[in-house]
């Protein structure tokens, strides 16, 4: 009698039990049913978005502008070295021309300074020619004539040319045949005769039409001997 009191309290008890357990059953699946969700939308959210057509032109399209923009830096950059390279240049043409110009003044001057010298030295040199001139001139011809033998040429021609014709040729009788022929021919060699232009007679093309010919002179004839 004691066991059959006691089996609806067992019955009773395996009754919760067996609801506590449902009940954790229960809440175990939908713990697991949430779970589970949540992975869906954690995947979802963190999906790759799909590939829009828009976005992708867009982006072709900024692409090429960077493109665009990066070569037109590089040909900037190119220009300005460029530009850079030119203006150097010019620099240096200006800097080389600038001392060409000073050397070509230096030059000037040094050559203004030489014509000056030059004619410092030709206007002495040509007091000492005249005051030989007026010594030789003075002296008797054999003496002159005797000097002027062993004169060099730079001293005699000078000397001799500007003496007097008539003072001049006693002096050269005077010397020895070869020096006073030598002393000549240089002396010759130094005229400066101007050319004396051929009489050309018009010709009858030359003269008007329907002129008459030039009337041309006979020859002058000899006059007669006369005999003693």
């Amino acid at each position: 009698m004691k066991y059959f009191r006691l089996l609806p309290a067992v019955m009773v008890v395996g009754v919760a039990l067996l609801g506590l357990k449902g009940e954790g059953l229960i809440r175990s699946a939908w713990a697991e049913e949430q779970k589970i969700a949540g992975n869906d939308q954690l995947a979802r959210d963190t999906a790759p978005l799909a590939s829009d057509p828009a976005a992708d032109q867009s982006g072709d399209e900024s692409a090429s502008e960077v493109d665009v923009m990066n070569a037109l830096s590089r040909r900037r950059q190119s220009l300005d070295t460029r530009e850079s390279d030119i203006d150097m240049r010019d620099q240096v043409l200006k800097a080389a021309e600038a001392r060409v110009d000073a050397k070509i003044a230096t030059l000037k001057q040094l050559q203004d300074q030489m014509n000056t010298l030059l004619g410092q030295r030709d206007a002495e040199q040509q007091k000492q020619v005249a005051s030989l001139v007026k010594t030789y001139s003075a002296m008797k011809p054999k003496d002159a004539a005797r000097i002027f033998n062993t004169l060099p040429d730079d001293v005699l021609v000078p000397v001799a040319q500007q003496m007097k014709s008539d003072v001049l040729a006693p002096v050269l009788a005077a010397m020895t045949a070869d020096n006073a022929q030598r002393l000549t021919q240089k002396l010759a060699s130094r005229l400066k005769l101007p050319e004396t232009p051929a009489a050309v007679a018009p010709t009858p093309a030359a003269l008007p039409a329907g002129a008459p010919p030039a009337p041309q002179t006979p020859p002058a004839e000899a006059a007669p001997k006369t005999s003693k």
